[in-house]
């Protein structure tokens, strides 16, 4: 019996109660059946599990984090979704978000890129692929962008690039630690070179948050590929990233193709990453937000003014640790 019918049932055996009542009252002669369910309110009722093949209810999921009771599946979330989840209550305020795209190139394939930017607009909710803006994490003060898989797979174009930098310079002036939240398709195929070029603007931006010895945390998230991985995905001071998130530069058929050989089951997961090097930790959503809290504080304790940084050969030998 599918889920559809399940309803069904339940709502004919209800009513069928129901009427008997008032038949047995002698109210019966008022009573109408009660609409049927449609497959669009049984979508939102439900979701089933990418990882298990579970049904759950969808409201618990949600309560969960989006995260599977079942096998601890990690399912997707929305930027504002992400904020809300790292950031403290009411602290995030969001800046430059009348950043809009155009269309540079008039760039057309099965439809005009002004169509697509609409219905990406329409389907996520939200105006770009990255939402950023300055909050709090236990109490401690943060830029954040965070990025919307929902919008054009979340690829990266001028805008996008633009605003991470935007955010980064916000950071420099007001000395705080940067935290990007990817996830990604890659660079937008849409604006051409224009996109490519975000990946040298966001890396050049980052390397003067470096210089000011400001701390930069690197959340990968499912997925995580193209030009993003490429660029500032991969350059954070702390790498982390969610359980069996797939993150990568080129997909796994495109590689297996080009060196004709197969991969490993795991290539390109989050654990694949963290055994070979090339992250620093995988961590579970709910743990997300205190471990970020906790490196923020770290490093805050261990960053003095400029004014304050003695050479170390200056240092008295006794004093050399």
């Amino acid at each position: 019996m599918g889920l559809k019918d399940f309803f069904k049932n339940r709502q004919i055996k209800k009513a069928a109660k129901l009427q008997g009542q008032l038949i047995a009252n002698g109210n019966g002669h008022d009573l109408k059946p009660e609409p049927s369910i449609c497959d669009d309110q049984l979508c939102i009722l439900w979701t089933k599990c990418l990882g298990c093949n579970e049904l759950l209810y969808t409201s618990e999921l949600k309560k969960n984090h989006s995260v599977c009771k079942h096998c601890g599946y990690h399912h997707r979330l929305s930027a504002q979704e992400r904020i809300d989840l790292l950031t403290d209550y009411g602290s995030f305020l969001e800046i430059d978000e009348n950043i809009l795209p155009t269309d540079p190139l008039n760039f057309k394939d099965l439809k005009p890129y002004q169509d697509r930017l609409k219905d990406a607009e329409k389907t996520s909710g939200s105006k770009e692929a990255i939402v950023t803006g300055i909050g709090t994490i236990n109490n401690q003060p943060i830029a954040i962008g965070a990025m919307e898989f929902q919008y054009i797979g979340g690829s990266m174009g001028s805008v996008v690039g633009e605003k991470i930098v935007r955010l980064i310079e916000r950071a420099i002036e007001k000395r705080l630690p940067v935290i990007l939240v990817s996830s990604s398709g890659g660079a937008r195929m849409h604006e051409g070179i224009l996109s490519l070029m975000q990946m040298a603007k966001t890396s050049s931006a980052l390397k003067k948050l470096h210089e000011e010895k400001l701390l930069y945390v690197s959340l990968l998230t499912e997925p995580t590929f193209g030009g993003v991985t490429a660029s500032f995905s991969m350059l954070g001071d702390i790498i982390m990233a969610e359980p069996k998130a797939r993150i990568g530069f080129a997909g796994r058929r495109v590689i297996e193709e080009t060196i004709r050989q197969k991969l490993p089951k795991d290539f390109q997961t989050a654990e694949y990453l963290l055994e070979n090097g090339q992250i620093d930790l995988v961590m579970a959503r709910e743990s997300l937000k205190q471990s970020i809290s906790d490196l923020i504080r770290l490093h805050s304790q261990n960053v003095k003014p400029k004014n304050e940084i003695r050479s170390f050969s200056r240092m008295p030998l006794f004093a050399r640790v």
